[in-house]
């Protein structure tokens, strides 16, 4: 075999280099600074730097400013702060939770209040390992010393999945000794690693990671308590049930019986969460219209009509608004930078309409609402689409734009009730690697995309980044005006949409850029064992996705 392989690099530059070199090795050869390259993507593969090239390649560089950048260095910060608190308490497990703002929850797994004098210790102890500059290494293990490692690491969790992923070979992360499970491209030394900070909230405490957008300082924090609570219910109810984990979640998936009675436990404590919000509602008897919103995937269509049913279970009757409907069309709306129609800007809504529609109705009045048609981009008018609220009667409308002020600014606050949707599992991969709120709502959409749109996996996956930027203009900044969040995740349902997604994401070819996250997805989704889409009761919000709903879309 050839000892020397070619590397074409996104500059068109071709190099020839000894087989097994390592991508840190051939850096001087990308047109971008060296201290801006966190990782690289090798034939549309995510790979770390300390990576050894085995054949003809393309390569480009990925930068600490990128998404992809973003999650390499915040995978590494996560095992930077397992080392730390290993060597730091070695008694204790460390149990990542939800992400807020931009920093992830920790708690230790007894439970007891972290005092800030052991947060200044767990700082110095991560400030001393960067400014070593240790080197961050992948260790390929056997099966059985994997499990050694881990037993001494007391990392119950983690060493648990073992038990699910019985491969001959494990690769682990190790720094000074400390060993971890690994989950995806990490830095190749600690000293990449200069920028966080930890801060107490609640009982344990937040490790703060920089924005993607500028990697060189921490934004000022902002709070999310309304969902913060949420997540900290679901987690308890994670614990008091005894599935916290993929591990914990596939043993249950070994018995039938056990499955079942799983998901029928887990829809119920949804149900059960949908019905307080209805009550609460009720308690606010001034409010006329119910406001929903969340980003994309978060189950608002199911949700409005789940919610609408336990209304009617109190004695309200709901009428639905769609958003959709107040489209202005094409040509009145305006364009995003690159001069296309922005159809999830707010003045893409006819708002001025939509705020003289509803103060008609709640004065007693018929109105004309829009119609729009989807096809010729345009809106327009039906006579026979006619709608009026009487008193025991309240309004539901779902769309992104819900908890924005100016999409309802004539309407006054006591006659709206708002609502917040999030997919957030309480399911941990194991102790110290969550699952990404974001990732659980992309694997819903690409089946649903593929089931009712006809697209690829390549196709939802190359239009996840705008989708998401446009959560965060229109979205996030307006979710601490929420009444009520209501939780839409449900913690097995990825184990049933494993099997819809990963035939769909090994579609992806190397060749397309998709591949890197196709890629990443599936190397997740093959940790969970299958839950069979015959479990799913036919009114769960997972039905939106894969079909076979007793609703009507």
């Amino acid at each position: 075999m050839n000892e020397n392989i070619n590397v074409t690099f996104d500059n068109g530059k071709v190099i020839s280099v000894i087989r097994n070199s390592r991508i840190c090795d051939i850096m001087s050869e990308f047109d971008q600074p060296s201290g801006d390259i966190i990782g690289a993507y090798v034939n549309n593969e995510i790979c770390a730097l300390t990576k050894p090239l085995l054949y003809d390649c393309e390569i480009s560089p990925i930068l600490s400013n990128t998404i992809e950048g973003a999650k390499i260095y915040r995978r590494s910060l996560c095992l930077l702060l397992a080392c730390a608190a290993h060597k730091t308490f070695p008694g204790k497990r460390l149990i990542v939770g939800s992400s807020i703002d931009r920093g992830y929850f920790y708690t230790f797994d007894d439970g007891e209040n972290v005092e800030p004098n052991q947060l200044q210790l767990l700082l110095t102890k991560m400030k001393n390992l960067v400014q070593n500059n240790l080197p961050i290494e992948p260790e390929l293990v056997s099966y059985s010393q994997a499990c050694r490692f881990l037993e001494e690491a007391n990392l119950t969790e983690t060493r648990k999945q073992l038990e699910f992923i019985c491969m001959p070979s494990i690769l682990l992360d190790t720094i000074d000794g400390f060993v971890d499970m690994h989950y995806g491209p990490v830095v190749p030394s600690t000293g990449y690693l200069k920028v966080f900070d930890l801060m107490k909230y609640d009982k344990g405490f937040l490790l703060r990671y920089p924005s993607s957008s500028d990697m060189t300082k921490l934004q000022p924090f902002v709070d999310q308590p309304a969902l913060a609570k949420v997540f900290a219910e679901y987690k308890e109810w994670g614990k008091r049930i005894g599935v916290t984990t993929v591990a914990s979640l596939n043993e249950v998936c070994t018995e039938k019986h056990n499955m079942q009675d799983f998901v029928d436990v887990a829809e119920t404590f949804q149900t059960k969460n949908i019905s307080k919000i209805a009550s609460q509602i009720a308690q606010k008897k001034t409010a006329r219209v119910v406001l929903i919103a969340g980003p994309s995937s978060s189950g608002k269509t199911t949700t409005s009509k789940k919610l609408a049913l336990e209304l009617l279970a109190i004695g309200i009757k709901p009428k639905v608004i769609s958003l959709d409907d107040y489209y202005v069309g094409v040509n009145r709306t305006p364009k995003d930078e690159n001069g296309n129609p922005d159809f999830e800007c707010l003045e893409a809504l006819d708002v001025d309409l939509l705020n003289q529609n509803l103060l008609d109705m709640f004065a007693g009045k018929t109105v004309q609402l829009p119609s729009y048609d989807f096809h010729t981009s345009s809106q327009y008018f039906d006579e026979s689409k006619k709608m009026s609220l009487k008193p025991d009667e309240i309004l539901i409308m779902e769309g992104i734009h819900g908890l924005n002020p100016k999409l309802t600014a004539r309407i006054p606050d006591e006659l709206k009730f708002k609502i917040y949707l999030s997919a957030l599992t309480q399911l941990n991969l194991d102790d110290h690697a969550r699952i990404s709120t974001t990732d659980n709502r992309l694997i819903r959409r690409i089946v649903r995309d593929a089931r009712y749109r006809g697209r690829s996996a390549a196709k939802t996956i190359s239009s996840w980044e705008s989708v998401t930027k446009g959560e965060k203009l229109h979205i996030f900044p307006f979710q601490n005006n929420a009444d009520a969040v209501l939780n839409t995740a449900l913690d097995y349902e990825l184990a049933v949409l494993a099997g819809y997604a990963i035939p769909l994401l090994r579609c992806v070819k190397p060749q397309e850029k998709e591949y890197a996250v196709a890629n990443d997805l599936l190397n997740f989704l093959f940790k969970f064992s299958h839950i069979p889409e015959s479990c799913v009761p036919p009114r769960s919000i997972i039905r939106e996705f894969i079909g076979g709903s007793d609703f009507s879309y």
